[in-house]
């Protein structure tokens, strides 16, 4: 196993495991194979009292919820957070962030316990065959078959597993309130799947089974690998996979003590700097858009001649290609882009900032592209779309908005960060691929070119807001230890260790900076 050299790092102690601590996991495992091979026996024979509850179950439930709306859209949502995509997605990012601190054993772990858990569903679902419930009033749809439940078997595997990684990194006070809310989240998830009326009662339980039964295996094959290299045997429920990766599995390192000059710049004054420039700068964009819509310039910049021009010279492979660029200006590919964007920033930097620098960016997009385009209205060009249904009006473009402002974030970060010569490349995307949305969506007849203009206007003043508030790459010079776990008589003396304090200061920043250039 590779693990990092213990340089300067908290000596870790563990508590022998006596005798019940031991037998108690293997025992719970042991009854989640047990009930859910018995589940699995009684739904393939049919057995008629287990068939008489599920059904009546699923009808009962699917009436209640059927006539709430707002309840059958919280019920929603708490299923999507079971959706195989998040699962990936949540998997994915904490593999990543694992990999990049060079824990590739509990990277290894993250990605072969999630992926045996996606993969065991459709297979275990099509051995057993069994349909899904028909209810009177049908409010979702489940593909494929019911036994067992998908998002009840993949949610206790994949959010248990990332809270067995990650648990070292939680403070012991508060590892029973997380553990209670990961443990909620996967029984909320199950309920959804009954209320939604795409599971029967034993599809849930069989999947939870499961789930229990494929999480102690794959950690009992973990220990046993901690065992084989020589190290320490613990408790995984307690004290973690990892214990000894504490500070690699936190997400980021202790809040800094900001220096003297930013001394004022309290978070809730930052947020309130960005919320009075979100107001001026969408008030700034509507305002644009209302001058060009009233006011009798149609052919300012070439809105009435560019996209008649576009339309008459397209061709197959220039259709394809601005098919290729508009997916990736879409609002699935920059969700995408950004989500890694913020797990290779915290993963890299161990700082929040440049995480709340791209999702305030995102945010701020969206809501001012929606709220842009309600008041201002504008048709599209009057030349054949290749895109259809679309949802707004043609000011200003969302994807070209969008596009500018994930992949300038992206290279501004990583220009504020690295020192190597190739941080210069992060200009290319930056430059490129606004380019090549905002030609793709002219090109398709969906946007006027004052309608990139907006867009590129927004994302200028934005962009530059939120740098210059949020300051995304500032280094605090100065950091205070985080765990509060050192009682006074074992802290150094200050005095003494004044210069020792400063060079390990200049150490933490030099090695920062080397580590990303």
């Amino acid at each position: 196993m590779d693990y990092p050299p213990a340089v300067s790092r908290p000596r870790m102690s563990y508590a022998p495991l006596g005798r019940g601590h031991r037998i108690a996991p293997i025992l719970g495992v042991c009854a989640a194979a047990i009930v859910f091979a018995v589940l699995l026996l009684l739904v393939r024979l049919q057995w008629a009292p287990l068939e008489s509850i599920d059904h009546g179950a699923a009808e009962h439930l699917n009436s209640a919820v059927a006539a709430h709306p707002a309840i059958v859209a919280v019920v929603k949502a708490i299923t999507w957070l079971g959706s195989d995509g998040v699962l990936w997605i949540v998997i994915g990012s904490c593999t990543v962030l694992l990999a990049i601190r060079r824990r590739f054993w509990l990277a290894g772990y993250l990605l072969v316990t999630g992926a045996g858990a996606l993969a065991l569903d459709p297979v275990l679902k099509s051995l057993v065959g069994r349909l899904r419930p028909v209810v009177a009033h049908p409010i979702a749809h489940g593909g494929g078959d019911s036994f067992p439940s998908g998002h009840s078997l993949g949610s206790i595997v994949c959010y248990g597993a990332v809270l067995l990684v990650f648990m070292p990194g939680v403070r012991r006070r508060w590892r029973t309130t997380v553990t209670s809310l990961i443990v909620t989240l996967v029984v909320l998830i199950g309920i959804s799947r009954l209320l939604l009326g795409v599971h029967y009662i034993s599809d849930v339980l069989g999947g939870w089974a499961l789930g229990v039964t494929w999480l102690g295996l794959t950690t009992a094959a973990f220990e046993l690998s901690r065992r084989a290299a020589g190290r320490p045997v613990t408790q995984p429920i307690s004290e973690g996979l990892e214990p000894e990766a504490r500070t690699d599995v936190k997400p980021s390192e202790p809040a800094p003590t900001e220096p003297a000059d930013t001394a004022g710049r309290h978070p809730f004054v930052i947020a309130a700097g960005v919320a009075v420039a979100w107001v001026l700068i969408v008030g700034a964009v509507v305002g644009l858009g209302e001058l060009v819509v009233r006011g009798g310039h149609r052919n300012l910049l070439g809105d009435e001649t560019i996209p008649h021009w576009f339309a008459a010279h397209r061709t197959p492979a220039l259709t394809r290609w601005s098919q290729v660029f508009s997916v990736l200006g879409a609002t699935e590919a920059i969700l995408i882009v950004a989500v890694a964007t913020c797990v290779i920033a915290l993963a890299v930097t161990r700082r929040w900032r440049p995480v709340a620098y791209v999702a305030t960016l995102m945010i701020g997009e969206v809501t001012a592209f929606l709220v842009a385009a309600a008041v201002v209205k504008r048709p599209r060009p009057d030349v054949r779309q290749l895109d259809s249904h679309l949802p707004t009006s043609a000011f200003p473009s969302g994807h070209e908005a969008a596009t500018c402002c994930v992949y300038v974030a992206i290279a501004l970060l990583v220009l504020g960060y690295a020192h190597g010569w190739w941080r210069w490349l992060s200009l290319i995307p930056a430059i490129a691929m606004p380019v090549l949305v905002a030609v793709s969506r002219m090109y398709r007849g969906e946007h006027h070119p004052t309608d990139i203009l907006g867009s590129l206007v927004f994302a200028g003043l934005w962009l530059t807001a939120t740098y210059v508030l949020i300051r995304p790459t500032h280094i605090p010079e100065h950091t205070e230890p985080s765990d509060g776990t050192t009682s006074g008589a074992d802290r150094p003396d200050r005095s003494a260790n004044a210069d020792r304090s400063a060079h390990a200061d200049r150490s933490d920043r030099e090695t920062l900076h080397h580590s990303i250039g």
